[in-house]
């Protein structure tokens, strides 16, 4: 097998010793290292079953090359990584649509490469209807430049797709570009990528209470019975894992309605960065922040943690 150049020169700067990296020529399948007491350490956050060459389970060459320069190679653990990214931004108009599409291009690859289950960005809330005609106007048209351009890569990469929403407000070529996008991915089993589109955190928790309380009223579900689970199961992500991290771009401090029954415990990033800007090497240092907090959940820490702090 050969590989990427930079990736055989780090193997031969650094001999596995025991060990071994698995790799082909253009994707690396794992990045496992066995010590010789048997031990396995996988660098990469997510294993690979070599066996099941599914679409979407793979990491480039270059992308392992960074992970293993910059956490090592030797006896670490993998670093901590969310299992939900949620991205708030401002879309900008007058900086140009393409700058700001080749910025969400890198990022979905980027998550899909580090194997984060998901991963959430909000382009058009529900407020967003009261800008000008024409801002309004050039954000629809982004719709279907993206998914015209993108929906080929990210169904071979095996994301599915997930609108958060109501999609019915929308002009009828944008609302099928959604649902089609939807239907085109929904057997896939990569990363989930959720795109909020006339979206509002508030709207969606008066959505999922007039759910519940049609169950309630027709004898479904007893009030009693209602639970942190029967809300998340009425919210447009159901079935992922709440938000691990919230990264604001613009270096703007507040969630501007986004996501609110699932950043209960994010936690939280504000690059200064505007997101037409953002690059990937930022995307990675909120990772790494995001790798160095005490998630605690509202518990205290133990004498034997604050000890070891």
């Amino acid at each position: 097998m050969t590989g990427d150049r930079g990736f055989r020169e780090y193997l031969a700067q650094n001999p596995p010793d025991g060990g071994f990296w698995l790799f082909d020529e253009e994707t690396v399948l794992s990045v496992i290292r066995i010590s010789g007491s048997g031990n396995k350490t996988v660098i990469r956050p997510k294993m690979i079953d070599v066996n099941r060459r599914s679409r979407g389970e793979s990491m480039k060459a270059k992308t392992a090359l960074n992970l293993l320069r910059k956490w090592g190679g030797g006896e670490e653990q993998a670093p901590r990584l969310p299992r939900h990214v949620a991205q708030k931004h401002r879309m900008s108009v007058s900086r140009g649509h393409r700058q700001g599409t080749e910025t969400l291009r890198e990022i979905i690859r980027h998550t899909d490469d580090l194997g984060i289950g998901a991963l959430s960005l909000y382009a058009f809330s529900t407020e967003n209807w009261n800008r000008s005609e024409e801002e309004v106007a050039a954000l629809m048209q982004l719709i279907l430049d993206f998914f015209a351009s993108e929906i080929d890569e990210l169904d071979a990469k095996n994301v599915r797709i997930l609108i958060l929403g109501d999609k019915s407000r929308l002009p009828d070529a944008q609302r099928e570009t959604l649902l089609e996008a939807e239907r085109r991915t929904r057997d896939n089993s990569g990363l989930r990528l959720n795109i909020a589109i006339n979206y509002g955190g508030r709207a969606e928790l008066v959505k999922a209470a007039q759910e519940i309380a049609v169950l309630v009223k027709n004898g479904t579900l007893r009030a009693e019975e209602i639970t942190e689970e029967t809300i998340a199961d009425h919210l447009y992500t159901r079935g992922q894992p709440d938000v691990d991290l919230l990264i604001r771009t613009s270096g703007e401090m507040r969630l501007s309605n986004f996501l609110l029954y699932q950043n209960a415990y994010a936690e939280f990033v504000f690059p200064e960065t505007l997101w037409p800007d953002f690059t990937v090497a930022e995307y990675d240092r909120a990772l790494e922040t995001f790798g160095k907090r005490e998630r605690r959940f509202g518990a205290r820490l133990s004498a034997k943690e604050e000890k070891t702090k």
